[in-house]
């Protein structure tokens, strides 16, 4: 059943990162499954940004309202964008990596409880119904576009 409203499109993808997250921190450091769950990770988190970043905080920065928190949504997008870089240098197998896919995790976490009381109670209030079923579409099209464009890369 296709999302109805741009918050629950969002909501589909948090699950997915809270999911890819748990499996992260719990993948032994043997093997690939590592590296696996690493790149499937920050595919959804660069997919998930970039549509969101376009459908949801742009129209709300538009808005006196709610410039503040898109400014400080798109910080918190910022800073998970480093701790996956960080990672991603981290070897797989050595001792820090555990504790650099920990914080990055924390910092998803983080960043999605904290949208999803806040950010989305500011939002609603701005976008009006249509709207919202509007963005829905536009964020999951691009959403898809920004997956198959970045597990190709």
């Amino acid at each position: 059943m296709p999302a109805n409203t741009i918050y629950e499109a969002l909501r589909e993808s948090h699950d997915i990162q809270r999911a890819l997250c748990t499996k992260l921190v719990r993948a032994a450091p043997h093997g690939n499954r590592r590296r696996e769950i690493y790149r499937e990770l920050k595919i959804e988190l660069a997919a998930h940004a970039a549509a969101e970043e376009r459908y949801l905080y742009a129209p709300i920065l538009m808005d006196d309202m709610g410039l503040d928190s898109s400014r400080h949504a798109l910080s918190e997008h910022h800073e998970i964008d480093e701790c996956v870089e960080e990672l991603g240098k981290a070897d797989a197998q050595g001792g820090s990596w555990l504790a650099k896919a920990r914080k990055l995790s924390e910092e998803v976490r983080h960043h999605l409880r904290e949208e999803e009381k806040k950010f989305f109670q500011v939002s609603g209030k701005i976008l009006t119904d249509a709207q919202k079923s509007r963005l829905a579409r536009l964020y999951l099209k691009d959403y898809q576009r920004m997956k198959t464009v970045l597990a190709q890369q």
